[in-house]
């Protein structure tokens, strides 16, 4: 009897291996629609029950989203950004920059001391497009421009923990960063002090750098909390 049972679960937890292996290669994308149950079972070789729970595991996990009379798609990328999801849909603003600012300012410390060249070259890059998208007045591309430029930040600080946790943090970061975006179009704050510490291999000057873009931010939220 016990045999059985631990057969079963075998089978399910093959299942959610494979599945869990689409979602993060990428072969599904974030947000993006899975196959059906039917034609997961076909591909898979499995009944449809297996895959029904090994979807249900997944969705309780955070990864999938299933949609009553739609279908299921991708919510995040891995467990610890499915969790930590679930957690900042009910965080405050204000936590969420906090929380911003702490892995934030270490990582441009960290960059300073491990940065390669072509670390200082990713980040040169998207500091410009970060220029150039506030330039251009549009909020979104803002958005995407500067988060890509603290993505480069965090990648030079070749910390893969630390990387990986930036990732899984960046749904919520985007809604910071817009949220902040409509406070900033007369408290513009530029970045490339970051850079420059960065490049210079001065961890203490990179982060005061840091620091300081991120006080910017918070006083600039508080400032629109307190008129709201």
């Amino acid at each position: 009897m016990s045999l059985r049972t631990a057969q079963r679960a075998s089978l399910v937890d093959q299942v959610i291996d494979q599945l869990k292996e689409q979602i993060t290669s990428g072969s599904w994308q974030l947000h993006g629609k899975i196959p059906t149950e039917t034609v997961l079972a076909e591909q898979l070789g499995v009944g449809r029950n297996t895959v029904r729970e090994a979807v249900r595991a997944l969705t309780h996990a955070g990864l999938l989203d299933c949609r009553q009379g739609d279908g299921t798609y991708v919510r995040a990328t891995s467990e610890l950004s499915g969790a930590m999801a679930r957690r900042l849909r009910t965080a405050e603003q204000l936590e969420i920059l906090e929380v911003r600012r702490a892995l934030e300012v270490e990582a441009a410390r960290l960059a300073a001391t491990r940065r390669t060249d072509a670390d200082i070259v990713a980040m040169e890059t998207a500091l410009a497009r970060r220029e150039q998208a506030w330039s251009g007045g549009d909020p979104t591309i803002f958005v995407e421009a500067d988060l890509a430029f603290h993505v480069a930040v965090v990648q030079a600080t070749h910390n893969r923990v630390l990387i990986d946790l930036y990732a899984d943090f960046s749904a919520a970061l985007r809604a910071s960063i817009a949220a902040a975006g409509g406070t900033l179009e007369q408290n513009y704050i530029p970045h490339d002090g970051i850079v420059r510490a960065i490049a210079a291999g001065d961890a203490a000057a990179a982060e005061h750098a840091g620091h300081a873009c991120m006080e910017h931010i918070l006083i600039a939220l508080t400032d629109a909390q307190d008129l709201s």
